[in-house]
């Protein structure tokens, strides 16, 4: 048996349980069927287990036999397992210069078609400094446009190319794929 204290606010463990009768299943899984909370309880107790409210939302509530300590176990694996299927999507960053090569171009390009296959979004800067900063507009876009188009994977705008503090700048984001 277990101390209240020790249990999850969100689940309610033996006398914790405030309905006044539950479905009641066994610690093999066989339904008891309701039972009043003190029946409920005095099962529980016969297995030497605890009444854990696992349905707290139905009518009437249902309510487990079971071991307090395999229940956790049980859940923080679930958490640990949904962890891990979750992805976090960073903002990686791309930067190129009007004098860039063509072969150096290509190496920032293909970086960026392995982050967007990671599932990463890129943000490309055409990086201006000094007059080139004054430069036409759609001189410098179509320079940026060159760049995008030797990236290697399909992705998509974000956000259109725009000025930024360091020059001309645009985010991109994997292409979702058509089914």
């Amino acid at each position: 048996m277990i101390a209240p204290q020790q249990a999850l606010d969100t689940t309610r463990v033996n006398h914790q349980i405030r309905a006044k009768e539950v479905r009641v299943l066994g610690p093999e899984g066989e339904n008891f069927g309701v039972l009043p909370l003190s029946e409920a309880i005095a099962k529980a107790q016969e297995f030497g287990l605890d009444l854990l409210e696992i349905s707290p939302n139905a009518v009437p509530p249902v309510a487990k036999i079971m071991e307090y300590g395999k229940f956790q176990y049980e859940q923080q694996k679930k958490r640990r397992e949904m962890k891990a299927k979750s992805h976090t999507t960073e903002t990686k960053s791309v930067q190129v210069k009007i004098g860039t090569g063509d072969h150096d171009m290509q190496l920032k390009a293909k970086k960026a078609a392995e982050w967007l296959a990671e599932g990463h979004r890129v943000k490309v800067d055409l990086f201006l400094w000094g007059r080139y900063k004054y430069m036409e507009f759609a001189f410098l876009k179509e320079r940026l446009e060159r760049f995008l188009k030797l990236i290697p994977a399909d992705y998509k705008l974000g956000e259109p190319i725009s000025k930024s503090l360091k020059g001309l700048a645009t985010v991109l984001e994997r292409a979702k794929k058509q089914s």
